[in-house]
């Protein structure tokens, strides 16, 4: 029987670098002896593995923070331009970009509004994007996000016509991507990077478990189970709007891709026809949703009329998330989109007891808390965790003397 292998001194530096490294992320600049007080190393250890990460151009000096009378301590933090990543979202009106160092620092963004000829290469539209952003140095990876998703089994685009997103329909995008702008790349449905940022910064923090629905112009939903996103063997859990839902046209009568299903009840245009049938007014649905929830906190006709509104939309809600809670079961659904965020916890209280009078489980449901573009938000996270597991194994590998090969590429 074989017994376990024995730490060799080259594999233990690379597992103690790799442990500072990551209390800098986490902590910020730090002195020697607060690392080694984090990893539990000894002095000249730390001392050590500091020398190794400033040769490796992965640490740099910060200048000297004082102490007790007499000491002063030398800071250390991550060298932020040892790599960077880029952020794409893509719609049909604009391409929004955003660029950061290794430690997650935004150094540069830009907005690229689509033609309404929708001229142009998609690869020159790309880059185009992201050199407005102005990266100080060559990006290490770049992570897309597209309203659609990759199907693993032909590298193409799917669940999107060539209407909703042109260019975007040729074999082996993600190779044909990389190879155009110079870079790796990932492409990965906006709303699961959505899920990713509100697992890492928002509502969903600590929850290994959960469903995210986003209700807008269209809905859609991302499915994360034991901590990972499931993709589908398509690409495509969680493409509820196509869900059949009572009350709907299915594909039978409307089409594959038409306006069928849960989104033709609760997709923003749905939703602001339903209001107006209550009468609330708004320019859009999302101003008419925010008219709701203020109309119904007075009194008479008027406001009983918006509170009926507001009722009828959380039902409808509540229906799709009825079929997804009793399939997947999650302990928590969060909710964002401009259809949930215009309505504030008005909207969310009532899909939650809508919700609840139609399932036995009875998950919490909770509205996204992640600031800004969430999208870019959770395109950067899965940028530099790719890009900080393969710069901080080849060049710790290097220089503790030890073979290490770089961490697997972000499934697309």
């Amino acid at each position: 029987m074989s017994g376990p292998v024995p730490g060799t001194p080259s594999l233990l530096r690379a597992i103690n670098d790799r442990a500072a490294l990551q209390a800098l992320l986490e902590r910020g600049p730090l002195t020697r002896p607060e690392i080694g007080t984090l990893t539990g190393l000894s002095k000249p250890t730390a001392s050590q593995l500091l020398a190794r990460l400033q040769e490796a151009g992965l640490v740099i000096l910060d200048g000297i923070r004082e102490g007790l009378p007499g000491r002063t301590a030398e800071v250390y933090r991550i060298n932020p331009a040892a790599a960077y990543v880029g952020a794409l979202d893509v719609t049909p009106d604009r391409i929004e970009a955003t660029v950061a160092d290794i430690t997650g620092a935004i150094v540069g963004s830009y907005t690229l509004p689509t033609p309404r000829r929708r001229g142009g290469e998609l690869v020159e539209r790309l880059g185009a994007a992201l050199a407005g952003a102005n990266p100080p140095d060559k990006l290490r990876h770049v992570v897309i996000g597209v309203q659609a998703a990759i199907d693993p089994s032909t590298g193409r685009l799917g669940y999107a016509t060539a209407k909703d997103t042109p260019g975007w329909q040729i074999p082996d995008l993600v190779p044909t991507l990389a190879s155009g702008l110079g870079v790796p790349v990932s492409v990965e449905n906006n709303v699961n990077l959505v899920a990713l940022a509100e697992q890492a910064h928002g509502a969903a923090q600590g929850h290994s478990d959960f469903v995210l629905l986003w209700a807008d112009e269209g809905i859609g939903s991302a499915i994360v189970l034991g901590g990972r996103m499931h993709r589908g063997a398509t690409g495509g859990a969680g493409e509820v709007g196509y869900m059949p839902t009572p009350g709907a046209p299915t594909a039978r009568e409307a089409g594959r891709y038409a306006n069928h299903g849960y989104q033709a009840l609760t997709g923003g245009p749905a939703v602001l026809k339903l209001l107006r049938s209550y009468g609330v007014r708004g320019s859009d649905f999302r101003q008419a949703i925010a008219n709701a929830v203020r109309t119904a906190d007075g009194g008479g006709q008027k406001a009983d009329d918006a509170r009926a509104g507001l009722r009828d939309i959380a039902a409808r809600l509540a229906v799709g998330l009825a079929s997804i809670t009793s399939v997947i079961d999650p302990g928590l659904i969060v909710l964002t989109g401009g259809v949930v965020l215009s309505g504030g916890e008005t909207l969310r209280e009532l899909v939650e007891h809508e919700l609840h009078a139609l399932t036995i489980p009875r998950p919490a449901l909770r509205l996204s808390n992640v600031e800004g573009n969430p999208v870019l938000a959770g395109a950067l996270d899965l940028a530099l965790d790719t890009v900080r597991d393969e710069v901080f194994s080849s060049t710790v590998a290097s220089a503790g003397g030890i073979s290490h090969s770089s961490a697997p590429p972000v499934p697309s």
